[in-house]
């Protein structure tokens, strides 16, 4: 960090580094400029964040088709910070001019739980006279406080407290040794800790006490699984090379493979945000088009059990924490294999002073399988081309679980979107016997591992051979007439029923599997030459469950992104977290982002014009002994895949692996090899 940051600083002095690009996040000297700033007009702050704003579109736009001959857009930062007092303030500083732009007053929010913010927390409760009695009730004698541990959650919503005090909720956890899991020994209280006083202000106690558990240690670590069951001795290397380097160029946070261009940002908030990405059709000789801006923009995890204080238990796990904030530092043979080119994140800490987290986002190439194969059983002619994938990823923690994010790219033009689920689950005691009531799973004796949904919320900004797009429903549906009708006289006749979308209300729609539910991009105002229908892209997912907390709870009211799987609405610059800017303990009386975006815009139009789709997906979580002490990860995956934007397959020029026509293969030949991946051998 040292070695760059002087690098920066002579770049200043010289005036020989190249300006960043304007989607860039920022550096850390822009991050300290801008806090020094600050620190030097507003006094003693607490900063929550300082990140880039997003230059306008109307000015991006313009600037990414012809950045020599348009003005470059100034670099801006956003800050959260908050006062002594505990006042939140929001702000914008012109890094290019130093001055303040904006600097107001944000009043009965809270803003996100930096890492900082959560573990002052453990060392609080650990001295608390409340707690330690707690603890002793269960069984844990105040000589054993070094042994308890807390994951620091934000409250949610407590009609008890409002949202005027910074509050968070303690889950609590013991170790009888340093390297045991807690998650095997949950506590069944759980203190209030106050922020801004960093004290425990309330301790909510069950009706029902459940002491320590006896049971043994259920761990993962190397030695516990080396003492118990022992490790696999039957596993061979699998070494992954690539001797004449990689495929992709990387040009400052650009990234140029296989006719994809993107451009990637990062932010405290939703991690990695993909930008201005764009595909070289070689039929039309020209750059085009497809999205301007992807981001996981949101995510909420409500929990099933419906007892106090386990209703509180639905975090917002980007907008209340974020996923930036909680990136991992990736390391090569473990997070990602092959030849990685890394990039490193930088965030501001509570003093104002820039940190870096090293190897944040990993991009690498994979072996992706058959890309497309076809053999013609008259003669065995036969090509089989294979394909690769590029993998743009980060892994964040966010307390008990992690998420690993993968977009990858692929040489048909897809683009698609795997998330894959592991770390611990959230537990929590139970005495021997107890009925669960259908609202958790025993995983280990002691251990109840509620019920509970991963929610996540994809912001998709389309630019499909421009910024007027459309959305489209489509479902498979039956023909119309009966068996034995003139219109459908064998009755299989099957079609793709389409529902143009115009206002954000009748946008808002839900996952069929039963019709094949998908969603077209379009635009309509260029049509494919061959199928005369409107170029666009597709989104396939699949993995879609309803929001199961009833309408009218906690819940819905602050998640309402999660109540259908799309809404779509006009673009605005500053619409990008669809459950509001602030979460943290928002009461959702009104609703924040998407439904109060929607409700004040019932009737706009959104055919034919800049749009930004919503489209909310996830998993409902029944846990299982399987997945403890440590769950296996659990893939999900989405697609966004070209339909009539190219006139032919786009990856024919992709070099087949094998390839033998009818001609050669009459003439006896062998048939040839072009590509460079034919290392496999028969065993």
């Amino acid at each position: 960090m040292v070695l760059e940051r002087l690098k920066q600083l002579a770049g200043q002095v010289t005036n020989v580094v190249s300006p960043p690009h304007p989607l860039d996040p920022l550096s850390s000297l822009e991050i300290e400029n801008a806090t020094s700033l600050l620190r030097k007009e507003k006094g003693q702050l607490y900063y929550n964040a300082v990140s880039l704003l997003e230059p306008p579109k109307a000015q991006m736009l313009p600037w990414l088709t012809d950045p020599e001959h348009n003005q470059r857009p100034a670099r801006t930062a956003d800050i959260v910070a908050i006062t002594p007092d505990g006042n939140v303030m929001d702000g914008h500083i012109s890094l290019s001019e130093n001055k303040i732009l904006k600097w107001e007053h944000t009043p009965n929010v809270q803003p996100l739980i930096t890492m900082e913010d959560l573990q002052i927390v453990e060392h609080v409760v650990r001295k608390d006279p409340k707690v330690i009695e707690q603890c002793g009730i269960l069984g844990i004698p105040p000589e054993d406080m070094n042994k308890v541990y807390c994951d620091p959650w934000t409250i949610g919503f407590d009609e008890r407290f409002g949202n005027s005090v910074r509050l968070q909720q303690a889950l609590m956890y013991y170790r009888p040794h340093v390297d045991n899991s807690q998650y095997t020994y949950p506590l069944d209280f759980c203190p209030i800790y106050d922020s801004n006083k960093q004290a425990i202000v309330h301790i909510d106690v069950p009706k029902v006490r459940r002491p320590l558990s006896k049971a043994p240690p259920n761990d993962y670590t190397v030695k516990s699984i080396e003492e118990t069951i022992g490790y696999r001795t039957d596993l061979k290397p699998i070494n992954i090379t690539q001797p004449e380097g990689v495929s992709f160029t990387v040009k400052g946070r650009t990234i140029e493979w296989q006719n994809w261009s993107v451009h990637i940002g990062f932010n405290y908030r939703e991690g990695i945000v993909l930008n201005n990405i764009t595909y070289f059709d070689k039929a039309e000789n020209a750059v085009r088009p497809i999205f301007y801006r992807l981001s996981l923009a949101e995510m909420v995890v409500p929990y099933g059990n419906p007892e106090r204080p386990h209703h509180r238990k639905h975090a917002f796990d980007l907008g209340e924490y974020g996923g930036g904030y909680m990136t991992n530092s990736l390391s090569v043979g473990c997070d990602c294999k092959g030849s990685i080119h890394y990039m490193d994140a930088e965030f501001v800490n509570r003093a104002g002073a820039a940190q870096v987290i090293k190897n944040a986002i990993c991009v690498h190439e994979e072996d992706a399988g058959i890309l497309f194969k076809h053999t013609d059983f008259r003669d065995d002619s036969v090509v089989v081309t294979r394909g690769r994938k590029l993998i743009i990823s980060h892994i964040f923690t966010a307390a008990n679980y992690e998420y690993c994010v993968y977009w990858i790219f692929h040489q048909d033009g897809t683009v698609q979107l795997e998330i894959k689920l592991t770390g611990i689950l959230n537990t929590y005691s139970m005495n021997p016997g107890e009925d669960t009531n259908g609202w958790g799973t025993e995983v280990y004796p002691g251990v109840n591992a509620h019920n509970h949904q991963h929610l996540f919320c994809l912001r998709i900004d389309p630019n499909i051979d421009g910024p007027n797009n459309t959305i489209i429903q489509v479902d498979a549906a039956q023909g119309p007439g009966e068996v034995g009708s003139e219109e459908n006289y064998y009755g299989n006749a099957f079609y793709a029923k389409k529902t143009r979308f115009t206002n954000p209300v009748e946008a808002m729609s839900d996952y069929d599997g039963s019709t094949s539910r998908t969603w077209e991009m379009c635009n309509e105002n260029k049509l494919n030459p061959y199928s005369r229908k409107p170029v666009s892209y597709k989104l396939v997912s699949r993995e879609v469950p309803a929001l199961l907390p009833k309408k009218g709870s906690l819940v819905w009211k602050r998640a309402g992104f999660a109540r259908h799987a799309v809404h779509v609405t006009k673009y605005s610059d500053d619409q990008l977290y669809p459950a509001g800017r602030h979460v943290p303990q928002t009461s959702g009386e009104p609703s924040q982002g998407l439904p109060q975006w929607i409700e004040a815009n019932t009737t706009e139009n959104i055919a034919n014009t800049d749009v930004v789709l919503w489209h909310t997906f996830g998993i409902t979580h029944f846990p299982s002994p399987e997945d403890f002490p440590v769950m296996p990860a659990e893939p999900m995956t989405l697609l966004l895949r070209p339909r009539n934007f190219f006139v032919r397959n786009p990856c024919l020029d992709v070099p087949p692996s094998y390839a033998r026509t009818p001609a050669e293969v009459a003439a006896g030949s062998s048939g040839c090899a072009h590509g460079k991946d034919n290392t496999s051998k028969t065993v």
